[in-house]
């Protein structure tokens, strides 16, 4: 087996996707700067270095020529061996035609089959490289030992029978993942990867066996004490086994007999799991090691002394998760059965909680962190229960709701709340998650045998695929209620469109403190059915107030059109640009926008209505508010210092005039050619002679007059999706929806720090304007910036022009569902307008001639352009009943 002298530390901070400071250096193009960062490897003892250039915004092929020939330049680097490391087959190719001397490539795999690998493999060997293999298959990444195994077996007679390689030229990569992530099935994760390492090296002793050392440690990140010691330890054991190199920071790696002896214990436990509470010990000391203090003991409080009931019912009401386990456990030996702990006491302070919820004495953010609380004393519980209910054929919980975000839409802070407050009160919840078809939906809801199938989305085109649910919920013969939620939502037009669609019931639901008393009434056989002719008569009544003078609300287009808003431009000259064309913007950070966060909106998400900072001082929701704030801050600090997020934008400006409704973006100053045209909306209500009907194309010049128009796209970044999930799977829905809300708030705050940089020099219109942050929040600047699928422009299909101009998937990574949702879900995109009267409105109603001259206008099939503007319709569209899902 290999010794600790023989090991090889591979240097990972070349890496583009590992190293924020290399990543920045390469982007920048200074290659100078980057090499120093290669020299400080090597000199810090990496033996080999690791070289990536995998970034969406960056020409990658380039990049690796570009750096791989400077290292040939500098032999202080390149006295060690490269490792080629990439995703993309055609970035390692342009390597290994670089590099000088033997190389290492990181990695190919099986994931595409035999095939590919094989030929993958002979290319590479044609350049005599070694190779990593990941054990990674057809049917995915390998957790266990024996798959690990298995996978690099096959690897290997691959390799060695077919592709012509020597054993010692293979590097096989089992596969480190992270463990103490407070899931049970991630607990062996570091055991297999040794297990594994042993059987590779016992049954191929002469192939080498190497990983990606800092994932193991990834749910420590921003606690590099604890992060360190964990490598080392991680190192100690895995090294005797027979790994023979890891990708490590070759300047960060502890010395194992300098690691605390608590630490070691507890990091060794978790490596090891050596007992099944080896995570909540290390998370109980490692902030004591985070700064190298001595944690401060908890004082056992008064509650303490209560009786066990009460100490629950306290706990719940308070979000109070230190005893949760041992008190829940003290309960159930006192009780009958399992069950009685949770229909007793829990349920007590969970009814407490939706008491004070539904009183407006308690607010969203408590009842969070109640359920974290309820989630863990169910959790203790149900071994027990399952027992239990072997033998005696019992059931629990009160009822089984499924829940999704539709087709085409990725938001689902709403879906979230919703299904913790109904978690609170022992329902059953199954999320299915964003971008959920209809099938999938109700294939689920028959395997889980639900009682209830809610559905969730934001944007417009969502109404239409909760329609599509209804149908063919009818078409299969379902027989469950359905509940409608989500911003775009409304009892109209579940009354109009959905509602017609499925007889059994149709409820829309407006606010997730509603969601308790709805769906316990939609459960009870007592109340179900007065309750379910109480909805549909109030929906009737909808519809025929609707139907009965709706077309007389709109005025005739050509009217409207008349009665446009005059932007005076005989007498108004628009600004050019300072810096036309597209820039793409990467230099915002957490701590830059901080100052530009509009707080207000961040409470309405925990549905907390009031204004900042007011509320922080409310009578009734302020000491909620303040402790929300806290952990809002406390949260934004770790953002900050840890990088959590990769903020992106981009902005185009381009010459542009009106014709008509319509925008056209020109192609160039001349203004010869078109390169896209955005359509615009009227507004068709009825207006007094001062009032104009405005339409957003009236703020851009006609021809003959030079103008400009601009657009912009902006993301917090993917990771926050997989941070909301790692805590959601961990049973926080607490921070899972914190660091949601905190993201969807720094997007925000990137637009406006965007718009700001737009007036004040990229267009520059506003070279002199200096105002405050709530100055910005009442928008007291001059220009607008509307987004597509918002009052002024509903229309979501304008933002497929947007993003074509912008390059936006290019330039920030975010693209377009098929309902023009953005991914990743927070990010902000719009135009910009310059003209000094520019100003935000609401289209409103119209009428069937501006949807019909709309649809001639996009080209785009009447039915299509309906579906798209469903909420501004002034009239109710023909549907075919239970039609064709798309």
């Amino acid at each position: 087996m290999t010794s600790v002298s023989q090991f090889i530390n591979i240097g990972e901070r070349t890496n583009i996707t590992g190293s924020a400071k290399f990543k920045k250096l390469i982007m920048n193009g200074d290659y100078a700067a980057a090499l120093d960062v290669a020299r400080d490897q090597v000199e810090n003892g990496a033996q080999i270095i690791d070289v990536n250039m995998d970034e969406g915004l960056l020409d990658s092929v380039q990049a690796m020529r570009t750096f791989l020939n400077l290292i040939a330049a500098e032999p202080d680097i390149s006295r060690v061996p490269i490792m080629i490391d990439s995703s993309k087959f055609e970035v390692i190719e342009a390597g290994l035609k670089c590099v000088q001397g033997r190389c290492v490539v990181n990695s190919i795999s099986m994931k595409e089959g035999e095939a590919p690998f094989l030929e993958q493999a002979r290319i590479i060997r044609r350049y005599g490289a070694a190779v990593v293999v990941m054990a990674f298959d057809e049917g995915g990444q390998a957790e266990t030992a024996q798959h690990k195994f298995d996978i690099c077996k096959r690897s290997y007679d691959l390799l060695t029978q077919k592709a012509g390689f020597d054993p010692w030229d293979i590097i096989f990569d089992p596969n480190i993942f992270a463990v103490a992530t407070g899931i049970e099935e991630h607990n062996d994760y570091a055991n297999a990867f040794f297990e594994a390492t042993r059987m590779i090296k016992q049954a191929m002793p002469l192939v080498h066996v190497s990983g990606g050392l800092s994932n193991v440690s990834f749910s420590f990140r921003g606690n590099n004490a604890v992060r360190e010691a964990m490598h080392s330890a991680f190192l100690y054991h895995a090294i005797p086994l027979g790994l023979d190199m890891a990708i490590v920071n070759a300047g960060q790696i502890t010395v194992y007999d300098d690691i605390p002896d608590e630490l070691r214990e507890h990091v060794e436990d978790v490596l090891l799991n050596r007992r099944p509470d080896a995570t909540d010990r290390l998370l109980a000391i490692a902030d004591k090691y985070r700064d190298s203090g001595e944690a401060a003991k908890k004082e056992d409080p008064k509650w303490r002394e209560a009786p066990v009931a009460e100490r629950l019912r306290h706990a719940l009401v308070h979000g109070i998760t230190d005893f949760v386990i041992d008190d829940t456990e003290e309960c159930r030996q006192a009780m009958d059965k399992p069950l009685d702990v949770i229909e007793g006491p829990l349920m007590d302070g969970m009814n407490e909680v939706g008491d004070l919820f539904g009183a407006g004495k308690m607010f969203l953010p408590q009842v969070v962190k109640s359920a974290r609380v309820m989630k863990a004393a169910v959790g203790h519980l149900i071994p027990y229960m399952e027992e239990e209910k072997k033998r005696t054929g019992d059931t629990s919980a009160k009822g089984k709701v499924v829940m999704a975000t539709v087709k085409g839409d990725v938001h689902d802070i709403g879906k979230n709340i919703v299904g913790v407050v109904l978690q609170c009160n022992n329902y059953d919840v199954v999320d299915m998650g964003v971008m959920v078809p209809a099938e999938d939906i109700l294939d689920r809801a028959i395997e889980e045998k639900a009682d209830i199938i809610g559905l969730s989305g934001l944007i417009t085109p969502s109404l239409d695929r909760m329609v599509d649910v209804a149908s063919e919920m009818t078409r299969r013969g379902f027989d469950l209620p359905l509940l409608i939620g989500g911003a775009t939502t409304s009892k109209k037009h579940t009354a109009l469109r959905i509602a017609p669609e499925y007889e059994h019931g149709v409820v829309h639901v407006d606010d997730a403190s509603k969601a308790v008393g709805v769906v316990s009434r939609l459960l009870s056989a007592r109340q179900r059915a007065d309750f379910l002719a109480e909805v549909a008569s109030d929906q009737a009544r909808l519809r025929d107030a609707t139907n009965a003078g709706a077309e007389r609300r709109t005025t005739p287009l050509a009217e409207a059109r008349a009665n446009a808003f005059d932007g005076g431009f005989d007498a108004y000259t628009p600004p050019a640009p300072q810096t036309p064309g597209i820039t793409a913007v990467d230099d915002m950070t957490a701590a830059d926008l901080r100052a530009y966060i509009d707080w207000s909106p961040f409470f309405w998400t925990w549905e907390m209505r009031g204004k900042y900072p007011e509320i922080l001082d409310d009578a009734d929701k302020g000491p909620t508010a303040r402790d929300l704030y806290q952990n809002a801050l406390a949260m934004l600090d770790r953002i900050e210092a840890e990088n959590w997020f990769s903020i992106r934008g981009v902005v185009g400006l381009w010459p542009a005039n009106r014709d008509g409704d319509d925008i056209i973006v020109w192609r160039g100053e001349d203004r010869a050619a078109e390169a896209a045209r955005i359509h615009m909306l009227r507004q068709q209500g009825s207006k007094s002679r001062d009032r104009a009907n405005m339409c957003l194309s009236d703020f851009v010049a006609p021809e003959g007059t030079p103008d400009w128009v601009g657009g912009f796209a902006v993301t917090s970044g993917p990771e926050v999706h997989a941070l909301a999930e790692r805590w959601k799977a961990e049973g926080n829905d607490y921070d899972a929806i914190l660091v949601q809300s905190l993201a969807d708030r720094l997007a925000e705050a990137a637009a406006e720090a965007l718009h700001t940089r737009v007036r004040r020099s990229l267009w520059g219109y506003a070279a002199g304007e200096d105002l405050d942050n709530e100055a910005l929040i009442a928008e007291a600047y001059r220009g607008i910036r509307p987004a597509p699928g918002y009052p002024a422009c509903p229309d979501h299909t304008e933002k497929r022009t947007l993003f074509r101009l912008l390059d936006a998937e290019r330039h920030t990574g975010l693209r377009l569902t098929e309902s023009c949702a953005m991914w990743p879900a927070s990010a902000v995109s719009g135009l910009y307008f310059a003209h000094p009267q520019s100003q935000y409105f609401g289209v409103g109603r119209i009428g069937r001639d501006q949807v019909e001259d709309y649809a001639a206008r996009k080209g785009m099939d009447l039915a299509e352009a309906e579906r798209w503007l469903a909420p501004n319709l002034g009239y109710t569209p023909e549907r075919a009943s239970a039609r064709k899902i798309a």
